[in-house]
């Protein structure tokens, strides 16, 4: 794997802002575990229906910076509270060499850089 050009320690938790975060029958599994009930209730607690692609995703709660994100994401630190319990893609994230939020934010220096942009609120 490419050496990853990015810290999230510095990140205000980008990752836990994307709509849909999928779970596997064995993220259930797993957080039922952590929390110590049932998959059941876990399933129910947690996830929601998703899409036909990823039928279980987790749960959100609203966000001052993201508008939502997901449910485990502590809102001062900005850090999992379920770190040892999150689902496998939380594990792998990014899977390539940087993630969105560096994106946007070279995106973002590139036209604040450009003269003739001028950012506007309509």
């Amino acid at each position: 794997m490419a050496k990853k050009l990015y810290d999230c320690i510095k990140c205000s938790a980008y990752c836990c802002s994307y709509t849909h975060i999928p779970t596997t029958k064995a993220d259930i599994k797993r957080l039922a575990k952590f929390h110590g009930i049932s998959e059941e209730k876990a399933e129910k607690k947690f996830t929601k229906k998703g899409d036909k692609e990823n039928p279980r995703v987790l749960r959100h709660t609203d966000d001052e910076h993201f508008v939502t994100t997901c449910m485990f994401l502590d809102k001062e630190t900005r850090n999992c509270t379920i770190y040892e319990g999150r689902p496998k893609i939380c594990r792998e994230f990014p899977t390539q060499k940087r993630c969105g939020y560096y994106e946007f934010l070279i995106w973002e220096r590139e036209v604040q850089d450009d003269p003739d942009w001028v950012a506007t609120t309509d």
